[in-house]
């Protein structure tokens, strides 16, 4: 089967998951409050899916393995200790958190903020930057995620309860002023990211044959990083962390489309990455009626196959 083909079934797939979504028990008592609700969720589902599959591709591409997303450099982390700081000094009534664009100007920023501050010492030097980038990543994730747990002790039982909301990914009370705020930094980061789209293939095959090549490898790196950053930070801020759905999407389109070209793999993690998100939202509501949370249901998924991918590597 042609990726083309393979693309347009992928498309018309998720076409109809959503058609169910929107669609089932509407009636004409219900359509006009229950239809705008769910197509907020299907847009904030697109969003957020479109968002993490894209930069998870790209940031495979950059680290050249499969098996790592862009949550390894403690952007989640950070998002959960900046929820859990305002509310451990402040209380949950307190306007920072109340108010939907404060608390998404601030988290937005700090975790872009981190990210340029972490790239900009890290690619100074000359050398292996990037899996130095990506330990020093992961030792500040731990370190954020401990601080986090440590205020959560620390906090009263109904401010947790608060903290807890945030720590699960949820489409079921998407800001729709945040959303557009979302739709046009995503916009932005796209239409920047267009001037490094064609260094992706080329990137995919290591730093030196890049070079060699003509690719002026730590100055394009830099700047898709900061692209992932971006794109990570409002998906997380929109809606919450989903921590393995990125590595979910990109390699089953990785193993479904089987080609080097990004411009046809990105688009095919893209829409997997709706596909799963719609389905999985449809047997959160279908199935277990509201009492789980899909990001829940995608960390399993994910870190089932994760220890799949470690298998399959540790074989090969």
């Amino acid at each position: 089967m042609r990726n083309s083909t393979k693309l347009i079934s992928l498309l018309v797939l998720a076409i109809a998951l959503i058609a169910v979504f929107l669609l089932t028990d509407l009636n004409a008592s219900n359509w006009d409050y229950v239809l705008p609700k769910r197509t907020m969720k299907i847009l904030a589902i697109i969003l957020t899916g479109s968002a993490i599959a894209f930069s998870t591709v790209v940031f495979q591409t950059i680290t050249n393995n499969r098996i790592l997303t862009p949550s390894i450099i403690g952007l989640d982390s950070l998002y959960l200790l900046i929820q859990t700081f305002i509310i451990f000094v402040f209380g949950s009534t307190h306007m920072t958190l109340m108010n939907q664009h404060v608390n998404f100007v601030i988290s937005v920023g700090m975790m872009i903020g981190f990210a340029l501050i972490l790239y900009h010492f890290l690619f100074k030097g000359e050398g292996e930057n990037i899996y130095f980038l990506l330990l020093i990543g992961l030792i500040f994730g731990t370190f954020f995620s401990s601080l986090s747990e440590f205020m959560q002790v620390l906090i009263d039982p109904n401010e947790f309860q608060v903290v807890q909301d945030r720590m699960f990914a949820s489409f079921n009370n998407v800001n729709t002023e945040l959303f557009s705020i979302s739709v046009v930094l995503m916009l932005l980061a796209t239409l920047y990211f267009l001037r490094f789209a064609k260094y992706l293939d080329v990137l995919s095959l290591g730093k030196e044959h890049a070079v060699n090549l003509g690719v002026n490898y730590d100055s394009v790196v830099k700047q898709l990083f900061v692209v992932i950053a971006i794109l990570i930070s409002i998906a997380t801020v929109l809606v919450g962390p989903i921590t393995f759905l990125g590595l979910l999407v990109a390699n089953v389109a990785y193993q479904f489309l089987k080609t080097y070209r990004h411009s046809i793999l990105i688009v095919g993690a893209i829409l997997i990455s709706i596909i799963s998100l719609v389905g999985g939202q449809l047997v959160v509501e279908r199935v277990f009626t509201f009492s789980t949370t899909i990001s829940v249901i995608i960390n399993f998924i994910g870190g089932v196959y994760f220890i799949y991918l470690l298998l399959k590597e540790s074989r090969a």
